[in-house]
């Protein structure tokens, strides 16, 4: 199972070891992170850092690290290493393979953890002493092996505090993380390709009859090709788009190379009349080395489900119920009145036969 992410930013470290034990990594997506702070005894001072992209002379303004290299080529980067707090610390700096987790949110390998791809491609110093307030540049080295498959590979790039917590009473060792993404292309035939593997829709009718239902639709995608996509996908019903194209929910969502990821769509506003069918639109677009990208053609899938109007048809049956009962009332009324006009009739007869 993936590991959970450690959240940037200080915290109280009572709270932080709780999200370190997890080995997560907190991998900033805009800037530079603040990390947790490495002891558990709150009477030590907090220490934060933050790791950023860098040149020679310092943070050079970039989120994470994006390149482009030939098989066989060594390209030189450096990271920056903050030290936000009031002691001097010794930070761990190690690489590992990159990953989406469900949520969209990058991360990385933890330790311990064999990484298989471009985590072993990233060469850095085992260790960086900072101090108080102080910052130290220190050189990467990325080399793409001969033998790599063309298109995106992804690491992650950490600097790390090693230290005691405890999780159920036992003593256990922790690590925070904070560190970034790094992104290699790598030259060669690029082939992006996007399938949608699996997709449903499920309907739910509403308790009231008058009120209509609504329809979750769920589908599976997956990058089956060798580059970065940018996807997004969308229904229509009732002329009306969903998500909001404005929204958050349409926020276009990361895929690596090999990634599948599972998503729903929430359509409401749907009345039970039978069979419905709603148009899934896939957007993609393929992410370039300079975060840049080059729209592809879209993906268009028509997904059906069943719309059943139970509650409409217990309405139905009730209404059915009732004027039946009704009319069968109604009916055994009017033949009582019949056999007692029938028998007034047999009386009347009677009555003349014998005067």
């Amino acid at each position: 199972m993936k590991p959970r992410e450690t959240a940037p930013g200080a915290r109280l470290a009572s709270a932080l070891a709780a999200l370190a034990v997890a080995s997560g990594l907190a991998l900033t997506g805009v800037g530079s992170a603040a990390a947790a702070p490495a002891a558990t005894d709150t009477a030590e001072p907090t220490i934060t850092w933050s790791v950023t992209p860098a040149d020679a002379a310092g943070p050079d303004g970039r989120s994470w690290m994006e390149l482009e290299g030939d098989p066989g080529q060594t390209i030189d980067e450096h990271l920056a290493v903050r030290n936000l707090g009031t002691t001097e610390v010794t930070f761990a700096l190690n690489a590992a393979d990159g990953y989406f987790t469900s949520k969209g949110r990058f991360n990385m390998l933890p330790h311990g953890t064999e990484s298989v791809d471009a985590g072993t491609w990233v060469a850095v110093q085992e260790n960086v002493t900072v101090a108080p307030g102080g910052m130290a540049v220190v050189p990467v080295a990325v080399t793409i092996p001969e033998n790599a498959t063309p298109g995106d590979h992804a690491a992650g790039l950490a600097a790390s505090i090693f230290s005691k917590g405890t999780d159920g009473g036992a003593s256990v060792g922790v690590e925070s993380r904070v560190g970034f993404r790094v992104l290699t292309r790598v030259t060669g035939e690029i082939a992006p390709s996007l399938a949608v593997v699996s997709s449903a829709a499920t309907y739910r009718s509403s308790w009231n009859p008058f009120e209509p239902g609504s329809t979750r639709i769920g589908y599976t995608l997956e990058n089956t090709g060798n580059a970065r996509l940018s996807v997004s996908g969308s229904t229509v019903a009732g002329g009306v788009r969903l998500p909001d194209a404005s929204g958050e929910a349409a926020a276009p969502v990361e895929l690596l190379p090999g990634d599948r990821r599972t998503f729903q769509l929430e359509v409401p506003g749907a009345w039970p009349v039978g069979l419905l069918s709603y148009p899934l639109t896939v957007e993609q677009s393929v992410i370039l080395p300079n975060e840049a990208s080059e729209p592809a053609a879209a993906l268009q899938q028509d997904i059906e489900v069943w719309a059943i109007p139970w509650s409409q048809l217990v309405v139905l049956l009730a209404v059915l119920l009732i004027v039946g009962g009704l009319l069968w009332s109604r009916m055994r009324r009017t033949r009582q009145m019949e056999k007692m006009l029938e028998a007034a009739r047999e009386e009347g007869r009677r009555s003349v036969v014998t005067s």
